[in-house]
């Protein structure tokens, strides 16, 4: 087989807008600037000339994360929420407000002081605050 044996294959001719003819002289284009010209495209996240909402979030003062790894519970508000020898886990901590989501771990921080002897089940523990639970006498299950 040879080059001019070969069958050219058939492209259909681009649909030319706004030329004239069935579709109209604008032919849903509008009239004049740039949306009404051939060629014309704008990036995804164009918003009129106005800050996008990627560069508004980079605005933003201070640091936020956007998946959080820990919710952070601290000792004296285990102190005031809950009554000696109660169970502490994450579904109570929830039912009492005291975190947002059950789906993210809870840690206990070691700010201020307990004396009520509390039974901890699934929950992190910084170094100090395991020492001030076992001082009061709680016990911490695995």
């Amino acid at each position: 087989m040879q080059a001019h044996q070969l069958k050219a294959q058939k492209t259909a001719s681009r649909k030319r807008i706004g030329r004239g003819g069935k579709k109209g002289t604008y032919s849903c284009r509008g009239m004049n600037g740039q949306k009404s010209r051939s060629g014309f495209s704008r990036r995804a996240t164009f918003e009129g000339g106005s800050s996008t909402l990627v560069a508004k979030t980079k605005k933003l003062r201070g640091f936020r994360s956007r998946n959080p790894k820990l919710q952070i519970v601290n000792i004296k508000t285990l102190g005031k929420k809950f009554r000696s020898g109660e169970e502490v886990n994450p579904r109570t901590l929830r039912e009492k407000n005291l975190i947002s989501k059950l789906s993210i771990p809870v840690k206990v921080l070691s700010d201020g002081v307990i004396e009520k002897k509390l039974l901890f089940k699934n929950v992190l523990f910084s170094k100090t605050a395991r020492e001030k639970i076992e001082k009061a006498g709680g016990s911490i299950l695995a």
